[in-house]
């Protein structure tokens, strides 16, 4: 297994009153997410949490019963460790979207969702939003999401039109979780070596700080100090939303650890619930 050396941290801001991102950091199980929520009267944080909670369970019960039968949807192009990812994510994708059309206090919430998932020798990333997860190699730092917003989306078809866009449109979410009954996600899958980092964030951070500043603070901090300058350094500059981070680094390699019995038997009940009533 990658040893990993990771920390995460989520603060409410300056200007929110409530936090609506959720994080997960889990070195045994090399999963590591941060969920962006939305919609009123804590709508966004009992969507994020849902999010995070299916996949962590999910991807739980896989490590515990790898003889599990592969979703019919499979893609055979990809590896199945990526497949088992893809799979919460629709999992996690109809329990939100199932809360919501049945509660009317709930309706209309979602989330982003971005996901690292580790491999002996790959990093799988996938996302659905606007919340980046970038890979730090060699001192340089690269986006290996897909930012689904309108101005992103419509830069890649007409720059020229992306230009003229309203600042209260371009940055609305083309893709979240929960809002429709199926979602598509972007996914890839790459090579990871020793003293490559992997930073996840919500777009508290990223709105308020370019991928060159956040590299020149991890590569001069632990991660845990890492998360915690840049989340000093998005509430430095206004606070204006809920500010998330997850860092990872990686340190070497060694076989597997095992997971906790506890985390596995929370892990079944919610899957259990999930398929049987979804």
């Amino acid at each position: 297994m990658i040893v990993v050396e990771s920390a995460g941290i989520t603060d409410v801001g300056r200007k929110r009153k409530s936090n609506e991102d959720s994080l997960f950091v889990d070195d045994d199980l090399g999963l590591y997410m941060v969920a962006d929520g939305m919609g009123g009267h804590r709508a966004g944080e009992v969507a994020s949490e849902l999010v995070v909670e299916t996949i962590q369970a999910y991807i739980t019960q896989i490590h515990r019963n790898s003889s599990r039968a592969e979703s019919e949807t499979a893609d055979s192009a990809l590896s199945k460790e990526a497949n088992h990812l893809l799979a919460s994510i629709h999992l996690a994708n109809k329990g939100v979207h199932q809360i919501a059309q049945s509660n009317d206090a709930y309706r209309g919430m979602g989330s982003t969702v971005s996901a690292a998932y580790l491999t002996d020798q790959t990093v799988i990333a996938a996302n659905v939003g606007d919340s980046p997860i970038y890979l730090i190699h060699d001192s340089t730092i690269e986006l290996l999401s897909v930012t689904h917003n309108v101005v992103t989306e419509q830069a890649a078809i007409d720059p020229d039109a992306a230009d003229k866009l309203g600042e209260d449109v371009k940055f609305l979410l083309t893709r979240a979780m929960g809002v429709e009954e199926s979602v598509r996600p972007d996914i890839c899958e790459v090579p990871i070596f020793r003293d490559d980092v992997l930073v996840i964030s919500s777009d508290g951070l990223s709105d308020l700080a370019s991928p060159e500043e956040i590299l020149d603070v991890v590569e001069e901090q632990s991660s845990a100090t890492a998360c915690q300058k840049l989340i000093e350094m998005a509430n430095g500059r206004g606070g204006h939303d809920n500010v998330t981070v997850v860092v990872l680094r990686i340190k070497d390699t060694k076989k597997r650890g095992g997971i906790t019995k506890l985390r596995t038997r929370v892990a079944r009940r919610i899957i259990h619930f999930l398929e049987k009533y979804i």
